[in-house]
């Protein structure tokens, strides 16, 4: 399966993702606007990859002129619906629909992973401002909460994937795998948790790329024991999830 097919899975599936997937906590925003040296509020912001809008309805929030960039019809209708006040166009980070210099701040929410860093790191180049900044950023799962952990062995095995590494990258192999290196990087990492019932987080763990290429009776089937397992840790169906935010923001040289 490749990645486009696996990038484009999500059209049959916008409105669960929308409804399932976490967004981010606010402090993400704070130090993006401590790394850039000035409030969102007013910048001309690039949301690429945006999907459904999770992560431009925060930076709309705050009072950033933004934009979403997506290639998929399904997603974006999903965003038209939740955004209606914000613009949004088709493309993808391998060559943006936008003017040269024409944005403060581009940002990929889960994103920048299904492009290709030899285009889009120009192409974003390209289209920043001077000064202006690239933040990449992923919800990354907190693998040192032993139940966590152990669940994300369960799916890598369930979906012919490798497992998550149990140790976290330092930041200059996260800036390289990042394809960012040659810029200028600062990296954060926030933690912060979400409570949401048991069917939520059953629905975001089927929302993955990696579950929707699959066999949907096999995905039942894993669901339905995984349902039985999580009953013995949260008796109530009230599951707490515990993610690292991992950000990188590049500054246009």
């Amino acid at each position: 399966m490749t990645a486009v097919s696996r990038a484009r899975s999500f059209d049959n599936a916008a409105a669960h993702y929308a409804a399932s997937r976490p967004s981010y906590p606010p402090a993400l925003l704070d130090v993006i606007e401590e790394l850039m040296g000035s409030p969102l509020a007013g910048s001309r912001v690039a949301d690429v990859g945006a999907g459904t809008g999770i992560a431009t309805a925060l930076l709309y929030e705050r009072g950033a002129e933004v934009i979403g960039v997506e290639p998929g019809e399904g997603m974006a209708a999903q965003f038209r619906s939740a955004l209606p006040g914000v613009p949004i166009v088709r493309g993808d980070g391998n060559a943006l629909p936008l003017a040269d210099g024409s944005r403060d701040l581009i940002t990929y929410a889960q994103a920048w992973q299904w492009t290709d860093t030899d285009r889009s790191v120009p192409e974003a180049l390209r289209v920043l401002s001077p000064g202006g900044a690239l933040a990449v950023w992923w919800n990354t799962h907190a693998l040192d909460v032993p139940w966590i952990a152990a669940q994300h062995e369960r799916i890598a095995r369930h979906c012919g994937v490798r497992p998550p590494a149990g140790t976290r990258l330092r930041d200059g192999e996260a800036t390289r795998l990042a394809g960012l290196a040659g810029l200028r990087v600062a990296r954060r990492q926030l933690r912060w948790s979400r409570t949401v019932p048991l069917d939520t987080h059953l629905a975001n763990i089927s929302s993955r790329s990696a579950f929707l290429v699959l066999d949907e009776t096999r995905n039942r089937a894993f669901l339905t024991d995984e349902r039985g397992r999580l009953r013995g840790i949260f008796p109530d169906e009230v599951v707490t999830e515990t993610y690292v935010v991992d950000l990188l923001l590049a500054r246009r040289p």
